[in-house]
């Protein structure tokens, strides 16, 4: 199973699930897992957040796919990551703006660097976005709206 990706589909059974559901969702104790010979396990806190999220997907219905990723990526994996060119990936590296090696030929990056630059992006594109919905409340763009009219 390691090295493959993998996709789950929601269960059939939603009675059996929804207990684990709720639990998860809930907040409470830290999930633990019990083998089969009764030793119980606590769930590290990445694990629980990845069965958390899981559930939450699988819960509204949706599929989930796991892969696994290697924690020092191409030039092209940390690219296609962000959803830009890897031309971009490249000048952002050359820019300083992600931490890279080069130890031999090619660079590379590690996934913990790229995800950190991702969360900054998003967090930045937020606040912009905020900042642009404050601007536009303050001058009164959002009172101006059309007479609604009836469609029937």
């Amino acid at each position: 199973m390691a090295g493959h990706e993998t996709t789950i589909l929601p269960p059939r059974d939603e009675a059996a699930f929804h207990a684990l559901v709720d639990q998860l969702r809930s907040g409470g104790p830290v999930p633990r897992l019990t083998l089969s010979d009764g030793t119980t396990i606590d769930l590290p806190d990445e694990i629980a957040e990845a069965l958390r999220r899981i559930v939450g997907a699988l819960a509204l219905g949706q599929a989930v796919t796991v892969a696994p990723q290697h924690t020092t990526l191409t030039t092209q994996q940390a690219a296609d990551l962000l959803g830009v060119s890897r031309p971009t990936l490249v000048k952002l590296l050359d820019d300083g703006a992600l931490p890279h090696t080069r130890p031999g030929r090619h660079r590379r990056v590690h996934l913990t660097d790229v995800l950190a630059y991702r969360d900054t992006i998003r967090r930045d594109s937020h606040a912009a976005l905020d900042e642009l919905a404050a601007i536009s409340d303050e001058a009164g763009l959002y009172e101006d709206t059309a007479t609604p009219r009836r469609t029937r």
